[in-house]
């Protein structure tokens, strides 16, 4: 008997992670099962807008949760071989196919939780330092959008006054008033003849 060939001794509490996981594997596909029939029922509707959708991805997680202690801890095993077809190489690749499932339909809260997740996040990014303006990197600051919305206001203004000129009537301007030498009125030699009585 090899050295490998020694029975390793778990205890009954690290035994019941195997079982669990099963238990989950299988409680994951009957749901997902269930769920879409009731999307169907529900006018056909995406799976991602059922109201409990959530659910299902915290069972994902603690699938995947479970797998990843298993897989962890060397002494889970030859039970893993004993348990799942395939044994551990057929869990990695199940566990595999859950973990992205989850990466691509978990919600920015979920993905704040996990590290690695918040560390790609940062690097596809960038770095911003927010110690000066905590509005750095989330665009305009509140100076930029103040002095926005004035200047917007002030073209809106500006344009609103230039359109009411451009329909008030244009009056042409007056030729300026020059004073110049009082005239005498014109006086025509007939109305002088019917004034004094002469015909």
């Amino acid at each position: 008997m090899s050295a490998d060939d020694k029975p390793v001794s778990v205890r009954k509490d690290e035994l019941w992670y195997v079982d669990n996981y099963l238990v989950l594997r299988d409680y994951y596909d009957r749901t997902i099962s269930r769920i879409a029939a009731r999307c169907v029922r529900m006018g056909n509707i995406a799976m991602e807008e059922y109201p409990f959708y959530g659910y299902i991805l915290d069972v994902l997680e603690e699938i995947c949760d479970t797998g990843n202690h298993i897989l962890s801890t060397p002494a889970l095993h030859p039970y893993v071989e004993k348990k799942i077809a395939g044994g551990i190489k057929a869990l990695e690749d199940n566990l595999n196919l859950y973990q992205e499932e989850l990466r691509n339909n978990s919600s920015p809260e979920m993905l704040k939780q996990d590290p690695q997740e918040l560390n790609k996040m940062k690097e596809a990014l960038g770095e911003v330092d927010k110690s000066v303006d905590p509005t750095v990197g989330a665009g305009m600051s509140m100076d930029d959008i103040v002095n926005k919305l004035l200047n917007e206001q002030q073209a809106k203004e500006n344009q609103e006054a230039e359109e009411s000129s451009e329909n008030a009537p244009q009056i042409a301007p007056e030729e300026p008033f020059t004073p110049s030498e009082p005239k005498a009125p014109e006086i025509k030699p007939d109305a002088l003849k019917t004034e004094s009585g002469e015909n």
